[in-house]
């Protein structure tokens, strides 16, 4: 308001009175007084909408001005001078000429964009992660966490675990963890000596780092369980399940394969594609949806049997943390706080709003989560819960 009253009375003054009472003595205020007098009474005290009457009566007066230096051909000093009102929108003030509307060309920086900015990436231990998709899914589900941290710099693995994604394998021929797991063995034997990852597991792929702790201490600097099993020594993911309760849910939609013949155990366990959305998606966009219900594939049934071997010597070593996903129907936060309570991480997270699959419902959440742990650099106390 400085710049437009200052500008306006040096302007003013410009005019010939005697013009400007003839060209607008039609322009009344609320209270019907004309314009040229108004401006005469410096002490009568105006409302609001007498004000934006004022501010309107300015403006129209620098556009005639404007157009009488034109027409004797000086030029009109735009810095100096207030964008013309939009008449038909009573309400609208003038913007002084030094602002201007967002174009579409500005750079607007999105919330991942303002964490990366504050991202130190030289500094961290390590700025490799690699992803390890759940049972059923395959890298594809990773595709927007990729994104997000390969824009922050950071190097991204994501693999397809046996029988996943775009591995070719059968799932009914998978008899062992072993084998499921094994991308993930071999991509950290291939690691340089030095070399440390953050792995990320989801679902069961909970299981699949916690079987690669055991084998690669060294080579891992920190381990995220993400709405995942995240199991003791001697314990298998259906016996998690049955401790912890069943879920109505899952046991709906689960549909069990019998490759060898009914008379013999499952190979797989396949899930009900109508009740996808509920039991994994159900806070996820329609479109993430749609990619599941077409590149989801069946969960192999014997490494979810399989009760891991787990020691404080190599698994104990690996720094641990935990995001809870709070409106998870696969996993409910009470079986993952039950997990959590039985062997307590160093720290624990929570993505509110989110389902099982918050790579899909919640990404930047997650992004900046990821990031965060990364940044961690010394161990803190457990339990600490940061929403």
């Amino acid at each position: 308001m400085g710049n437009f009253m200052s500008c306006s009375s040096s302007q003013s003054k410009q005019v010939k009175k005697k013009a400007f009472s003839k060209r607008f003595s039609s322009y009344k205020d609320n209270n019907n007084r004309s314009s040229s007098n108004r401006w005469n009474n410096k002490k009568e005290k105006f409302s609001d909408d007498s004000l934006l009457n004022q501010q309107e009566a300015i403006a129209a007066a620098l556009l005639f001005q404007q157009q009488q230096q034109q027409q004797n051909g000086g030029a009109f000093d735009r810095s100096s001078s207030l964008r013309y009102t939009n008449t038909s929108n009573k309400h609208t003030l003038p913007r002084s000429s030094s602002s201007r509307a967002r174009s579409i060309s500005d750079t607007i920086l999105q919330p991942h964009q303002l964490l990366n900015q504050e991202l130190k990436i030289d500094e961290l231990e390590t700025s490799h992660f690699v992803l390890v998709h759940g049972g059923g899914y395959g890298a594809w589900c990773w595709y927007k966490t990729i994104t997000l941290l390969e824009e922050a710099g950071f190097k991204v693995d994501a693999i397809d675990l046996t029988g996943s994604g775009i591995h070719s394998c059968d799932t009914n021929t998978i008899t062992t963890l072993a084998q499921y797991v094994n991308p993930l063995i071999r991509l950290l034997q291939n690691l340089p000596d030095a070399h440390k990852v953050i792995l990320v597991g989801h679902d069961f792929g909970g299981v699949c780092i916690s079987y690669a702790m055991e084998l690669f201490p060294h080579k891992i600097a920190k381990a995220v369980f993400l709405a995942a099993s995240m199991l003791t020594d001697g314990q298998s993911t259906l016996d998690m399940f049955k401790q912890s309760g069943s879920n109505d849910l899952m046991r709906q939609a689960q549909v069990f394969l019998y490759a060898n013949g009914n008379d013999h155990p499952p190979t797989a366990i396949d899930l009900d594609k109508s009740l996808l959305r509920d039991l994994l998606f159900n806070q996820s966009p329609a479109k993430d949806v749609a990619l599941a219900s077409v590149s989801m594939r069946p969960i192999p049934f014997a490494p979810v049997l399989e009760k891991l071997s787990l020691s404080e010597g190599n698994y104990g070593t690996v720094r641990r943390f935990y995001i809870e996903t709070a409106e998870d129907e696969a996993i409910p936060l009470s079986i993952q706080q039950n997990m959590i309570n039985s062997n307590p991480p160093e720290r624990v997270f929570r993505i509110k709003g989110s389902d099982h699959s918050p790579f899909f419902s919640k990404p930047q959440a997650l992004h900046k989560h990821l990031v965060e742990i990364s940044s961690i650099p010394a161990v803190e106390k457990c339990g600490n819960s940061v929403s």
